[in-house]
């Protein structure tokens, strides 16, 4: 998503906050306050346009997926914005070495907080999470946003900057998938919570003492990031409907706006009058957007123009797979899909397999798949396909009972352990199974590449491909069993050979496909060539 995250959404939030800066420069402010100003109006609301887009069940069409792109990088672009203002404050009331100091030791805290956390927080969070307490988990992931919020303070930065690096740190985080389910509950009532003291704080009497002029602001911004939107969308190939279904989604003005404002009126930067004119402007924009997209359906409807169809899916080989259990037979599933480019999320309930599987260059994620609020923030519901590998009977079972009742759209393909787990797991309806271990991986791992969309003969060859190397491996390892860094360096090896290989067969069965290459026999694209020109002359 890096060109739509960092195409549409820096020219959108550059282009919109370029425009509304030069407009309060002319109205109301000086230029380095309104730059500020123009771009903290440039930000639309994630939590109010996500909700909406959801609802309409428009997120997952093409406009839906810009718009989160574009959301994206407003937020990310709130960091920089809310840094600055604590400087710009610094550098107006003190001379410029006492302006220096603040901004090294604003920019050095937030250096350190965020190397600090990217070596220090994974490995708290698996002493936390091998106690079993799961209310130490939600605690943690709170005392960590508040710390880091409280030091940012500390530092002469906001406690607003300090929230949002600290989330992104645990979003970053081999235990986000536990953390976003323990503190979902918390999610809903401060975001209530939020909107209420919004709600609360809107100067009534000034709405209606200058109802004129705020009600021409409200269409001035969201007219003018309307056009910006709308061109965004059609120079990223969005048909005109969708690009004004993404102009209206975005038009309003954001949360992070409240907090920008509040932060360059505290730094005396802004009169207060001026920042709750401009904090009725944004309230108001966001409570405009439903009737505006209400309005569209009805033109929309009028007109008879439908939007597209969903926007359009990935291909069945690049399907989305979710894998629970990283024992012996989830990591043999994994090593597979990843090397041939299939993207997946993995879940374990072991803190260590996590820590281990991580160290020798895999990736999973910390989280018990037999609770309904981890699967689903897994995304479960999305996938193309949903591989059950934990060791545990019973939570195998548990897992997959909840899979078949929410996610029944989702097949399973299931690791058993004896005939016995086999005949439960039919009892739910689980069809696809392998009892274990490695050769029931590659023979699940053939079955769920086709069940992607490969090809069976190129399916065959991947997993064979893989055996005889493992089997080669497994030799070469026995030599270093005493030398842990070298089996590291080993497994790294093994992964960057097999998607070399793997690489190199499909380039060379397309060259052959295109009649680039001869057809030879002594290749396994060759061989695959002939096989097809004999089955067809057949």
């Amino acid at each position: 998503m890096r060109r739509a995250i960092l195409g549409a959404g820096g020219v959108q939030v550059l282009a919109t906050g370029l425009l509304l800066g030069l407009a309060a420069a002319m109205l109301f402010t000086t230029p380095p306050v309104a730059a500020v100003v123009g771009m903290a109006l440039a930000m639309s609301s994630t939590a109010f346009v996500l909700q909406v887009l959801e609802e309409r069940k428009e997120l997952s069409q093409k406009h839906g997926r810009l718009a989160f792109s574009i959301l994206l990088f407003q937020d990310l672009a709130a960091i920089p914005l809310i840094a600055v203002v604590p400087m710009m404050a610094a550098r107006g009331a003190a001379d410029a070495t006492q302006s220096a100091i603040a901004i090294g030791t604003a920019l050095s805290t937030i250096a350190a907080v965020v190397l600090v956390g990217r070596f220090l927080l994974n490995r708290v969070y698996k002493l936390i999470a091998a106690s079993g307490v799961r209310e130490a988990m939600t605690a943690t992931a709170l005392l960590t946003v508040i710390g880091v919020a409280v030091l940012m303070q500390l530092a002469g930065l906001s406690a607003a900057l300090g929230a949002f690096i600290a989330g992104v740190m645990l979003a970053d985080s081999a235990y986000r998938h536990q953390i976003e389910a323990d503190i979902q509950p918390f999610e809903g009532l401060l975001l209530g919570l939020f909107f209420t003291a919004i709600g609360m704080s809107l100067d009534l009497a000034l709405l209606v003492r200058e109802w004129p002029l705020i009600f021409a602001l409200v269409v001035g911004l969201v007219t003018l990031k309307a056009i910006v939107l709308f061109v965004v969308g059609r120079v990223n190939g969005l048909a005109t409907r969708q690009a004004r279904r993404l102009a209206i989604a975005l038009a309003q003005g954001g949360e992070f706006a409240f907090v920008i404002l509040g932060l360059v009126t505290g730094a005396h930067l802004l009169a207060e009058t001026t920042a709750n004119l401009m904090a009725v402007v944004v309230t108001l924009s966001m409570a405009v957007t439903p009737v505006l997209l209400l309005t569209d359906d009805w033109l929309a409807k009028m007109n008879k123009m439908p939007l597209e169809p969903d926007y359009e899916s990935p291909p069945p080989s690049a399907g989305r797979v979710v894998i629970a259990g990283l024992g012996r037979f989830g990591q043999i599933v994994a090593r597979i899909l990843r090397a041939r480019g299939i993207a997946f999320t993995a879940l374990d309930i072991s803190p260590d397999q996590i820590e281990l599987v991580r160290r020798f260059g895999a990736e999973g994620y910390y989280g018990d798949a037999s609770r309904l609020d981890i699967l689903e923030a897994a995304q479960t519901g999305k996938a193309t396909a949903f591989v059950l590998a934990i060791d545990d009977v019973d939570a195998s079972l548990r897992t997959a009972e909840i899979v078949r009742h929410y996610f029944p759209h989702v097949p399973i393909y299931a690791r058993a352990r004896n005939r016995q787990h086999v005949h439960k797991l039919m009892d739910l309806g689980v069809q696809e199974m392998r009892r274990e271990t490695f050769l029931a991986a590659i023979e699940l791992t053939r079955d769920l590449l086709e069940g992607l969309g490969v090809r069976e003969a190129e399916a065959k060859r991947l997993t064979e491909t893989f055996a005889a190397l493992d089997r080669k491996r497994l030799y070469d390892d026995y030599e270093h069993a005493s030398d842990r860094q070298k089996l590291e360096l080993n497994a790294r090896r093994f992964a960057e050979e097999l998607e070399e290989l793997f690489q190199r067969d499909t380039e060379e069965a397309e060259r052959i496909a295109d009649g680039q290459l001869p057809i030879k026999s002594d290749t396994r694209a060759g061989r695959q060539a002939l096989e097809a020109d004999a089955t067809k002359a057949s």
